[in-house]
């Protein structure tokens, strides 16, 4: 006796879910890097202990996520997402009562770090399994958008919240946003195991490749988030122009994530072609940094955003079609890279330019994103040769 499948959900609300799933797993550290000055002010660290506690968060996100993949391909989306959710906003709500040195700060921070795997990875198979396929590149490069609009948040958050009621308060709303990305899981559907899959593909010598690039691109583009500013005020641009700065980055990020993943929909192929071609674009961007010339740093910024740091979004679509028996565990091993790189890029940028000077930590950060773009490319290939 053969029993019906259950009905697909509304796109909408299969979107709302992923995108709020992937914000509650991001928030907490864009959240932390917003209120900085107020909570180094407040505990008495010193600005190197931001670098050092963002870190150690995406060491131990890095550490977690091809766990976290195998978690939420064992016990689906819905569970995981909701554990997820729950982990974020239990560290939000510890940073709020309890970080009064930055020891118990480090120790809630790092709570929060493996729902950020858990929850992008569980929002990659809320796309894989519900998202109309047709839209696919489309709604992955949108997901990715969200991550950019964290940092807006984060940054809405100083005058708005910390300035008027104090930073901790903003972590405790911070805890509510989190909590109400419960709200469109439950228009999903009642969470299921997936069955075990013993014959998936899920790892490979092609991810080997793409993780080894995303970690290459992820840490040439972390550095320009944390930096650019600085960079901007150092050649001799005023702080409101630096602020603008980074405000185009933002804008073209969002943009170029959503609108390569639609140009992906529309291709329907060459995914890491295209995501090569964004890294060498993005490396010229950065290369432009080396001139020192205040009024190339717009175009070189919405070069490096909107290119060289606009493809996770196409990189996940691309492996979750790839490895379709196991979407999360197989967007793990390329995540790690990123979270990787995130980790490694703003601490090893930092020590190059105290040491050498932003011309030679500018000219890494391009070898390494063009290395990236390589390394893609291999891939690729050798995805080509096994498909053979």
């Amino acid at each position: 006796m053969s029993t019906s499948a259950p009905p697909r959900p509304r796109t909408s609300t299969t979107v709302a879910a992923a995108m709020t799933v992937q914000v509650a797993a991001v928030l907490p550290v864009f959240l932390f890097g917003g209120l900085a000055v107020q909570i180094t002010g407040e505990l008495g660290m010193g600005v190197s202990a931001i670098g050092w506690i963002s870190g150690i968060y995406f060491a131990v996100t890095a550490a977690t996520t091809v766990p976290s993949g195998r978690l939420v391909d064992r016990f689906g989306a819905l569970v995981t997402a909701r554990t997820a959710i729950g982990m974020s906003a239990a560290g939000l709500l510890g940073v709020a009562a309890f970080a009064h040195d930055p020891v118990v700060l480090t120790v809630f921070m790092v709570l929060c770090a493996p729902a950020n795997g858990l929850g992008q990875l569980a929002s990659n198979t809320v796309l894989s399994e519900w998202a109309p396929v047709g839209r696919r590149g489309l709604l992955f490069g949108a997901k990715q958008a969200s991550v950019p609009l964290c940092t807006m948040l984060g940054g809405l958050s100083v005058p708005v919240v910390a300035l008027t009621l104090g930073w901790r308060w903003a972590f405790v709303i911070g805890a509510a946003l989190v909590l109400l990305a419960l709200v469109p899981l439950a228009g999903l559907g009642r969470p299921a195991v997936r069955p075990r899959n013993q014959g998936a593909r899920s790892f490979d010598a092609q991810l080997l490749l793409f993780a080894v690039a995303t970690f290459l691109g992820a840490l040439a583009a972390t550095p320009i988030g944390s930096f650019a500013t600085t960079f901007t005020v150092d050649i001799g641009g005023s702080e409101s122009y630096a602020g603008l700065v980074l405000m185009v980055g933002g804008i073209a990020g969002v943009i170029g994530r959503t609108g390569f993943g639609a140009l992906a929909d529309v291709r329907k192929g060459g995914e890491f072609r295209i995501i090569a071609l964004m890294l060498a674009a993005g490396a010229a961007g950065v290369a432009t940094y080396l001139l020192e010339l205040p009024w190339l740093l717009p175009v070189g910024t919405a070069a490096a955003y909107g290119l060289g740091w606009a493809w996770p979004g196409l990189m996940n679509h691309a492996v979750v079609q790839r490895y379709a028996d196991a979407p999360a565990l197989a967007t793990s091993v390329t995540q790690t890279g990123i979270f990787l790189g995130g980790a490694i890029g703003p601490i090893g940028f930092g020590l190059v330019v105290d040491h050498a000077g932003w011309g030679v930590g500018w000219t890494a950060a391009v070898a390494a994103m063009a290395a990236s773009a390589l390394f893609i490319v291999a891939g690729s290939t050798v995805g080509r040769r096994f498909a053979h």
